[in-house]
C-alpha cells in the first residue's frame, strides 16, 4: 500500500524538513513513515518533533505516556500509530504485554493505575476534555495530579496531530515495525 500523500525521503524531502528526518535516521536507525509525510508541511513536522519532546518532559512516566499514545491510536483508527507505539510500550516502556494487549483490544486493562489513565484519557477524546467529575475524582484518587490531567490533555494533542495525519495520508507501516501490525475490530 502506498501512502495518499508524497511519502518524502532524505533526498525528496523539502529543504526546511531534511534535517528532522536526518536526525530521526540517526536516532532510531530508519525514519519512520509518519515523519516522511509530515515533512510534505515542514511546519508540521517541526511541531510533531517539538511536542514530542515538550510531552517527554510531562511527570507522567514513559510507560503512562504510551498508555495515553495507545488510547489515543486506538480511539482515531490509527494502525500506524498503534504499530509505533506498541513498539514504544513494550522495548522501552517496559510495560507488560498483559496491559499492552488490553490496550490493543481497547479493554480493560489489567492493572487498576493504568486502567484509571486509560478510562481518563478515554474520556478526555469522547467529551473533547468535558470530562466527568467522578472521572477526574478517580483519576486524582489514583495519585495523579491536576498538572497530569493535562498532561494527558498534551498527550491527546500529540495524538492527534499524528493520528490523523496518518489516517489521511493512509501511511504505510515501515517494516521496522511490522511485527506489531494492528487493525482495528469492526
Amino acid at each position: 500500500m502506498s501512502a495518499r500523500i508524497t511519502l518524502h525521503s532524505l533526498q525528496t524531502a523539502p529543504e526546511a524538513a531534511r534535517p528532522f528526518l536526518e536526525n530521526a535516521q540517526k536516532n532510531a536507525g530508519f525514519i519512520p513513515n509518519l515523519l516522511g509525510v509530515l515533512a510534505n508541511a515542514p511546519a508540521a513536522l517541526e511541531t510533531y518533533v517539538t511536542v514530542s519532546a515538550l510531552n517527554g518532559k510531562s511527570e507522567l512516566s514513559l510507560a503512562e505516556r504510551e498508555v495515553v499514545q495507545l488510547i489515543a491510536a486506538t480511539q482515531h483508527g490509527c494502525d500506524f500509530c498503534v504499530a509505533g507505539h506498541t513498539a514504544v510500550a513494550l522495548n522501552k516502556a517496559k510495560l507488560p504485554q498483559a496491559v499492552v494487549d488490553a490496550l490493543r483490544a481497547r479493554g480493560e486493562l489489567p492493572d487498576a493505575r493504568y486502567e484509571t489513565l486509560a478510562a481518563f484519557a478515554r474520556e478526555v477524546i469522547a467529551t473533547r476534555g468535558n470530562v466527568s467529575d467522578a472521572t477526574y475524582q478517580a483519576f486524582r484518587d489514583a495519585g495523579f495530579s491536576e498538572g497530569n490531567a493535562l498532561e494527558v490533555i498534551l498527550g491527546v494533542s500529540l495524538a492527534t496531530l499524528c493520528n490523523f495525519a496518518n489516517v489521511f495520508a493512509q501511511t504505510p507501516l515501515n517494516d521496522e515495525l511490522s511485527k506489531y501490525r494492528w487493525q482495528p475490530s469492526a
